[in-house]
C-alpha cells in the first residue's frame, strides 16, 4: 500500500491541530486508512495526569504500553525523528495517509495553516514551498503564488477532497 505524507505547519494559533483534528475525520469517514504524527518541538506532551501511565512515566520506565479492548497506546523515552516515524508506519503497511502536524524543517510536502498576514511569516522558514495555504485572510490569499491552491479553514471537506486527489502521487 502506498502512503502519501502531507504536513500542515504554522505557527502557535494558526489552527493546524483544529484543522488536522476535522481532516482526519472526514478522511477516515471517507475510508481512508489516516495516521497523524505530532511534533512536540518544546517537549510539553505528557500523559494523562493520575493515569498508571503517567506514573510509570515519571518514575523513569524507558516505554509505557496501555493496551485496551480498542487500541494499543505507547510511550517511549528516546530521541527519534520523523523518518524513524514515518518507517514504522510504512513498515506497519496499515496507513494510506500519514498527516505531519509541524517539522517544519523537514522536506515533507506541507500545507501552510496561518490566520494572519503576520502568521504568514511561516512561508520564509519552510524547508520549501508549501502545496497549498489554508487561511481565512483574503488579502493574503490573493497574494498566492499563480496555481497555489488556497482554502478557507471551514473547506474541510474540499480540502480532504484535494489531499485525496493527491494520494500515491507523491510522498
Amino acid at each position: 500500500m502506498s502512503m502519501t505524507v502531507i504536513g500542515l505547519a504554522g505557527w502557535s494559533d494558526s489552527g493546524k491541530t483544529t484543522l488536522l483534528v476535522k481532516l482526519a475525520g472526514v478522511l477516515e469517514g471517507q475510508g481512508v486508512r489516516v495516521a497523524v504524527i505530532k511534533h512536540d518541538a518544546h517537549g510539553h506532551y505528557k500523559e494523562a495526569e493520575g493515569a498508571d501511565s503517567t506514573w510509570f512515566a515519571e518514575a523513569g520506565a524507558s516505554a509505557v504500553v496501555v493496551v485496551s479492548p480498542e487500541a494499543v497506546r505507547t510511550y517511549e523515552r528516546r530521541r527519534s525523528g520523523l523518518g524513524e516515524a514515518l518507517d514504522a508506519l510504512r513498515a506497519g503497511g496499515r496507513y494510506e495517509l500519514v498527516l505531519v502536524e509541524g517539522f517544519k524543517e523537514e522536506r515533507h510536502d506541507k500545507i501552510a495553516v496561518f490566520r494572519t498576514a503576520e502568521q504568514a511569516g511561516i512561508l520564509s522558514v519552510l524547508s520549501r514551498p508549501p502545496i497549498a495555504w489554508v487561511t481565512p485572510d483574503e488579502g493574503t490569499a490573493g497574494k498566492r503564488p499563480e496555481g497555489l491552491p488556497v482554502f478557507h479553514p471551514d473547506e474541510v471537506s474540499g480540502i480532504a477532497d484535494w489531499i485525496r486527489s493527491r494520494m500515491g502521487n507523491r510522498e
